[in-house]
C-alpha cells in the first residue's frame, strides 16, 4: 500500500472530530511571557509510577519556575473521542497526554493541533534520551503515520505485555512457572485439571483482543509488524501469525483456559481478580505493575515477557504533546524537560514504571529494575510490535467487539478474521489509503 494523501481529512466521523475547515490555528497562539501557571490533562491510571513522577515534575518544575501546575484527570474514551475538539477550542491545556500511533496522534498531528516540538527537542536533546522505537512514536510525517521526521510528543515512560503469575497457586498444584510456549500450554492444561481456570482475560475492553496479538506476536516477525503497523505492505489475514492466533484463543475457550464469563468482565475485574489471587495467570501491560507491588499482599508473583514471544506487544508510552493553541508552550515544553530528567525517571522505575531515560542503575526495587531491563533489552532489538488497534482509529473499539463474538461463540475464528479485514481495511480508508 502507499498513501495517496494527508490522513486528516478523513477522520472526522471515526473520532467525532470537527470538519477539517475548522480545526488548526495554522500558526502560534500569542505566548504569555510570563505565566503564573500551565494546565495538564492526562488519564493515566494515578497510581502508576509514571503519573506519580508526572506530579512529582510538577513539584520540581515549581521551585525551579514558582509556575504552578493544574492537573486534570481525563477518561481514556474521554481523549480518544474528543480530542481534537478539546484541543481546537480556547479552552485547550498547555500540556496533553496522548495516544500514540496513526489513528491518534498521527491524526491530531495533520490537523494542525499539535505543535511541532523540533525546537525544544534540539534545546534540551530529548533525542539523546527518547531513541529508537520509543521515539517513533512520536515522530509523524506529513500523512501521520508515525516514525516520520517530524517531532510531535513525547514519551517520558514505556509500557509492555507481560504474563504476571501467581507463585504461590503455582507451588501448592506444583506446576513450574513456564519458560517456553510448549510449556506454557501444559501449565493450562495442567491447572485445568486441578479445577482451576488458569488465565485472567476480559472480553469487554481489551484483554482478549491483547492476548491474541501477543499469541500472533509468537509467530511475526518485524516485517508483519511494520505491514501491519505502517502500510509497507498488505496484510496478509491467513498469514500464519493470524491464524494461529485467532484459532488458539478459540481453542482455549472450548477447553476452559479462559472463562466463557470473559465477555462479561472489564479490565478492572481481571485487574482485581488477580490481585485476591483468583487466577494463577494474567497477560496485562505495565501498568498495573505498581499496583502488584502495593495491593498484593497474600502470594509472592513474577512476571515475565510471554514465553515464546519474537515480537513483544508494547512500545514507548502515551506521548505528552503541546497544543498548538497553547499560549504557554515555553514554560510546557521546560515541564517535560524536567519529567525526562534522572532524578524523575529513576523516580519513576522505582515506582514499578518504565522510565526511557533511567539509570538502571539507580533502580533499587528489583521487581522493578527487572521490568526495566527486561523492557530495554527488547526495544534495543528492536523486538516491540506497538498494539494492533494503532492503524486506524475505529479499530479501538471494532476489535474488542469481534473478539467478544469470538469469546461468544458466534463466530468462527475465520468469521472473526473476515471482520477483522473488513474493520481493518474501513479504517485504512478513511485514513485515504489504497492500494495502488
Amino acid at each position: 500500500m502507499k498513501i495517496k494523501r494527508g490522513i486528516g481529512a478523513a477522520l472526522a466521523l471515526a473520532m467525532s472530530i470537527l470538519p477539517l475547515a475548522a480545526c488548526g490555528s495554522g500558526g502560534d497562539a500569542p505566548q504569555e511571557a510570563h505565566p503564573s501557571s500551565i494546565k495538564i490533562w492526562y488519564y493515566e491510571e494515578p497510581s502508576s509510577g509514571q503519573a506519580r513522577g508526572w506530579l512529582k515534575a510538577a513539584d520540581i518544575f515549581t521551585r525551579q519556575t514558582g509556575i504552578k501546575v493544574d492537573f486534570e484527570v481525563k477518561s481514556f474514551t474521554q481523549i480518544a473521542q474528543n480530542g481534537s475538539q478539546f484541543l481546537n477550542s480556547d479552552d485547550a491545556p498547555d500540556v496533553m497526554e496522548s495516544n500514540r500511533g496513526n489513528g491518534s496522534a498521527g491524526v491530531l498531528s495533520t490537523l494542525q493541533l499539535l505543535t511541532d516540538l523540533k525546537p525544544y527537542v534540539q534545546k534540551y536533546g530529548w533525542d539523546k534520551k527518547v531513541r529508537g522505537q520509543a521515539a517513533a512514536v512520536g515522530k509523524y510525517d506529513k500523512r501521520g503515520v508515525m516514525d516520520g521526521d517530524t517531532w510531535y510528543g513525547v514519551s517520558s515512560y514505556a509500557e509492555m505485555q507481560r504474563v504476571y503469575y501467581n507463585k504461590d497457586l503455582f507451588d501448592k498444584y506444583k506446576i513450574p512457572i513456564p519458560q517456553t510456549f510448549d510449556q506454557f500450554v501444559a501449565t493450562l492444561k495442567a491447572f485445568k485439571s486441578h479445577g482451576v481456570t488458569p488465565i485472567a482475560a476480559d472480553a469487554q475492553e481489551y484483554g482478549v483482543l491483547w492476548l491474541w496479538w501477543q499469541l500472533a506476536m509468537t509467530k511475526a516477525d518485524a516485517k508483519f509488524v511494520d505491514d501491519w503497523q505502517l502500510y509497507k505492505h498488505p496484510v496478509n489475514w491467513r498469514s500464519k501469525p493470524l491464524t494461529f492466533a485467532t484459532n488458539t484463543i478459540r481453542d482455549w475457550i472450548d477447553k476452559g483456559y479462559i472463562s466463557k464469563n470473559a465477555t462479561g468482565m472489564k479490565a478492572e475485574d481481571t485487574t482485581t481478580a488477580f490481585i485476591k489471587g483468583t487466577y494463577p495467570i494474567y497477560q496485562t501491560g505495565t501498568w498495573n505493575q505498581t499496583r502488584f507491588m502495593e495491593q498484593v499482599k497474600t502470594f509472592d508473583w513474577t512476571a515475565s515477557i510471554f514465553p515464546g514471544a519474537k515480537m513483544v506487544e508494547g512500545c514507548a508510552g502515551n506521548l505528552l504533546v503541546i497544543p498548538q493553541k497553547s499560549r504557554r508552550k515555553d514554560a510546557a515544553a521546560r515541564y517535560i524537560d524536567v519529567v525526562l530528567s534522572k532524578e524523575v525517571q529513576n523516580y519513576i522505575g522505582n515506582k514499578g514504571g518504565v522510565p526511557v531515560a533511567a539509570d538502571t542503575d539507580a533502580i533499587t526495587n528489583p521487581k522493578s529494575r527487572d521490568l526495566v531491563n527486561e523492557y530495554t533489552k527488547a526495544s534495543d532489538a528492536s523486538r516491540m510490535s506497538y498494539y494492533p488497534d494503532y492503524p486506524a482509529p475505529n479499530l479501538t473499539d471494532a476489535m474488542p467487539a469481534a473478539f467478544q463474538e469470538l469469546v461468544n461463540g458466534t463466530k468462527s475464528p475465520d468469521q472473526v478474521l473476515d471482520t477483522l479485514h473488513k474493520n481493518y481495511d474501513d479504517g485504512v480508508a478513511q485514513l485515504d489509503l489504497d492500494d495502488d
